[in-house]
């Protein structure tokens, strides 16, 4: 299992496929609840997105094993809906719909299929401190999505109530319970074990809503262009900049996981198809009303647990996403959890991804110039778009693009500062000399 093509029979590789599958299930489908929660879709309409959210992560995870020309790593990646583009996607549904939003990853994703196809000639280029700002302000501009979820969610008539506060901290502690007391590969677990606890507690004090489970379908086909296609400039251009930072996203990804499952770095073929494949998926992904994808971190964990990366074996668990996607019962278990019971997980996860850009940030090092880049970065992308009245004065489709991203500030500014600022010894003062 340590080798990328070794031998292995499928039957022996299920329960480990399995294993990566259940370490990706809920953060595949959380950025989907919360989107169509803020589009105020209907739990039919909520549950067929859900359904079609575990069918692209299965085709793209199989896609990255088993590339097409030069699409696809060939690595032992998993994919799944990406958070990335939550906090873009609410703004877009709330004024574009779910049309808008579909337009936007289509168009959005064959920009990051060009990106993946000519990563070597760019990838140079990217210093290593934009992306840790942009995954930094990512994590904060999703804390106030789950603070709405634990809650109960923002639209909620009884948001705040005691009960609500009370799942929502049920299941964080069960998370923190979990991953506290969890050993190994397990503690991977922790975020579904908060669900279930959560989704337990919510069924004895009523607030599970059954009313999905009416004359369900035991298997259904995944619907094809569930909403028309719309395509708004401003939805696509702030798209494209996510799908850029995406791509920078994937660079750091690929080569974490070939450090830690083949102890060595990964070519240029790899990180190009590794991308390209991201696009190719995220396109796919639009045409059956989902968010793009990307490569899970969650997975990356595992293999550096477990060392197994043959293909095989994590073929199974792509299998068996896409085998889910025709059971409508598993789409419909998720859509009828209370929003609260989502927001003690995600609250959980949220701060994680603000500390894998703290991370990130040290390793790009502390230098006088990141700390700049990185001050001036956070506080525009975050502190502007909390008065985005400041925009008012600025083109329509700018405004589109900026006044309610936090992350397309951060990345603009930071690209940006990174270009015109000199080198860091025009940050350092410089002692005077003796006799002057």
């Amino acid at each position: 299992m340590r080798s990328l093509d070794g031998t292995i029979a499928f039957w022996r590789g299920i329960p480990f496929g399995l294993q990566h599958v259940m370490a990706m299930f809920v953060a595949n489908l959380a950025p989907i609840f919360l989107v169509t929660a803020a589009a105020h879709l209907d739990t039919q309409q909520s549950a067929m997105i859900i359904q079609n959210g575990l069918l692209v992560a299965g085709m793209g995870t199989c896609l990255q094993l088993y590339p097409i020309w030069r699409i696809g790593s060939r690595l032992p990646m998993v994919t799944g809906i990406s958070f990335t583009y939550v906090a873009a996607a609410i703004a877009i549904v709330s004024k574009q719909g779910f049309g808008g939003l579909m337009g936007a990853v289509i168009a959005g994703g064959f920009i990051e299929l060009i990106l993946g196809l000519t990563a070597q000639w760019w990838k140079q280029y990217v210093p290593p401190i934009v992306s840790a700002i942009v995954v930094t302000t990512i994590g904060f501009s999703l804390l106030s999505t789950a603070a709405s979820s634990f809650g109960g969610g923002s639209d909620a008539k009884d948001f705040g109530s005691w009960q609500n506060l009370t799942l929502g901290l049920t299941s964080l502690v069960a998370c923190l319970a979990f991953q506290l007391l969890a050993r190994g590969t397990a503690k991977q677990l922790s975020v579904l074990f908060g669900l279930v606890i959560g989704y337990v507690a919510a069924m004895f004090m009523g607030k599970v809503d059954f009313s999905g489970f009416t004359h369900l379908q035991a298997l259904s086909l995944p619907r094809f262009m569930p909403f028309k296609l719309t395509f708004d400039l401003g939805s696509i251009i702030s798209f494209a900049l996510l799908y850029v930072v995406s791509s920078v996203e994937v660079l750091g990804d690929t080569a974490a996981l070939t450090k830690v499952g083949l102890d060595r770095p990964p070519t240029d073929k790899e990180t190009s198809g590794a991308i390209a494949a991201d696009g190719t998926i995220s396109i796919v992904s639009g045409l059956f009303g989902c968010l793009p994808l990307t490569s899970f971190a969650q997975n990356i964990g595992l293999v550096s647990l477990t060392k197994v990366v043959n293909r095989k074996v994590i073929l199974s668990g792509g299998l068996l996403l896409i085998i889910a996607s025709f059971v409508p019962g598993v789409a419909q278990v998720f859509n009828s959890m209370p929003q609260s019971v989502l927001g003690g997980c995600t609250i959980m996860m949220f701060g994680n991804i603000i500390l894998s850009g703290f991370q990130m940030i040290a390793e790009a090092g502390f230098s006088q110039r990141n700390i700049t880049i990185t001050a001036l970065s956070l506080t525009m992308g975050l502190g502007f778009t909390q008065v985005s009245s400041i925009f008012r004065n600025f083109p329509a489709l700018f405004q589109s693009i900026f006044s309610t991203n936090p992350i397309a500030i951060s990345f603009m500014v930071a690209v940006i500062l990174c270009v015109v600022l000199p080198g860091e010894e025009r940050f350092l003062s410089v002692p005077r000399k003796e006799g002057k």
